[in-house]
């Protein structure tokens, strides 16, 4: 059986086994949780906590890229930052393999993601982001992707092209958008610092408990501006969003200085964000879960929606009237612009 089709297939049997051969003893409870790009389950032991064991999607990331997350995972344990780092095996390695398909096991980690920040608590999590991106910032990763205009939409361009999802009547105007979108972050980009960030730092990675916080699934991690993370966490465009940004960027300066020259990166890595979700669902068509989950991708609605969003992201990075100006005015006009997210400001593996 090729590793992909055991990867789709994964039965419970299967995971209880994984996790038995590190030494477990499991009860029989096996509990998809919900994921797309890899596969997670919940497994209760006989006198233990539960664990969570993750099955890596065969071909997205090498061993040695895998190995960069857990390496920053426990430089960000032993520096007492709230994360949570997979277990060691017996022969002390921290991934194994069943079928060819990476696995790695982790505590679960109890707790639950805000469905949003109050102000002490974005104080907190600024000053926590901060020290996760000094360790980064320490650290020699090598294995992970750069947050570039290459890495992010040209391939995500490139992939949906080849594959023929792009109709003739859309595919011209969609090319365009990306382009101009990719020249005005270039552009910006230039001389802004690169570092190993988490890469996927949204609410939903998030949990608090009666202990407090913890950062989870640094499977997204790369190197990139740390403006990214910050602005996933804060991810509103409205005058509320810009107020808690600032004030989370002010907590964070008293670990780490932060680039202001960064804020003008936020709508265009928004920008990124959607096409590299188009470019996630293309590459994973394959997968029997997507078409189910994504129905109505492919068609010519879906591309035109797609290129009217992306045109309308281009309007509001050139204009300058980004729905706010981050500078030390805040935002302009006096009614809240409309805080139009969706589910591609969030990502996709949880």
């Amino acid at each position: 059986m090729m590793p992909s089709e055991f990867f789709f297939r994964i039965s419970p049997d299967r995971v209880l086994e994984a996790v038995d051969s590190e030494g477990f003893e499991t009860t029989g409870h096996c509990m998809a949780l919900n994921a797309l790009e890899n596969r997670v389950y919940d497994v209760r032991l006989e006198d233990a906590n539960p664990v969570v064991i993750k099955f890596y999607r065969p071909g997205r990331w090498p061993l040695e890229a895998i190995l960069d997350e857990h390496r920053m995972l426990f430089a960000l344990r032993d520096a007492e930052i709230p994360v949570c780092a997979p277990l060691v095996f017996e022969d002390g390695k921290t991934v194994h393999e069943i079928e060819d398909i990476f696995y790695a096991i982790w505590p679960r980690t109890g707790g639950r993601s805000p469905d949003e920040l109050l102000d002490d608590e974005v104080d907190v999590l600024g000053r926590l982001l901060a020290r996760i991106h000094n360790t980064g910032a320490a650290m020699k990763i090598e294995h992970r992707p750069t947050l570039d205009s290459v890495t992010y939409p040209l391939a995500s361009l490139e992939l949906i092209e080849d594959r023929g999802f792009l109709p003739s009547s859309c595919a011209n105007a969609y090319r365009n958008v990306v382009e101009e979108i990719v020249d005005v972050f270039d552009e910006r980009a230039r001389g802004i610092e690169q570092i190993p960030i988490h890469g996927d730092c949204h609410r939903g990675n998030l949990l608090r408990n009666d202990e407090g916080w913890s950062f989870l699934d640094f499977d997204d991690m790369a190197v990139g501006p740390a403006v990214h993370d910050v602005w996933m966490l804060i991810p509103g465009r409205d005058i509320h969003a810009h107020r808690q940004r600032q004030r989370l960027i002010a907590a964070y300066e008293q670990f780490r200085a932060f680039d202001p020259r960064s804020l003008a990166l936020i709508e265009p890595l928004r920008a990124f964000r959607f096409i590299f979700y188009a470019g996630w669902i293309a590459k994973r068509w394959d997968d029997p879960a997507f078409p189910d989950a994504f129905p109505h991708f492919g068609t010519e609605q879906y591309w035109q929606t797609e290129t009217a969003d992306l045109e309308e992201q281009l309007d509001l990075i050139v204009s300058g009237a980004a729905l706010y100006e981050e500078g030390e005015g805040g935002p302009t006009g006096e009614e809240e612009p409309e805080d139009k997210l969706t589910n591609k400001d969030f990502f996709w593996d949880l």
